[in-house]
């Protein structure tokens, strides 16, 4: 069976290496994206299967790509797990509201990121 692919979108380098870190060695093949336009750019040429998403970007905010992705029919059946440090109800509703599959907020526990993926892929 391929892989699956997993686009990883933050603009920060610590939060990207945690997320790389929780998913070494589980088979995934990873990409990165540092703001929202390059993770659309990347979604539509690559189709990943899944886009672990941050909400707080450059260019292009979070939910505005999961809005986007998410209405888009060549791109509407991707997975989409918001991964932010906005943890109020009302973000998670937005976030929920604009297709998000999951929404998980950081500091993440890496044993929850991958029930999450794993419950998707």
């Amino acid at each position: 069976m391929p892989s699956k692919t997993i686009l990883l979108v933050d603009d920060s380098p610590t939060q990207v290496k945690a997320m790389q870190t929780a998913l070494h060695g589980r088979g995934y093949q990873l990409m990165i994206a540092t703001d929202g336009e390059e993770a659309m750019a990347k979604v539509f040429s690559q189709k990943p299967d899944m886009v672990l998403l941050d909400v707080v970007l450059p260019k292009k905010n979070g939910f505005q790509v999961c809005r986007q992705l998410k209405t888009a029919p060549e791109t509407k059946h991707t997975k989409v797990i918001i991964i932010t440090s906005k943890n109020h109800d009302s973000d998670r509703f937005w976030g929920l509201k604009q297709g998000a599959d999951e929404f998980l907020t950081k500091p993440f526990d890496p044993e929850e990121l991958l029930a999450l993926i794993g419950r998707h892929l």
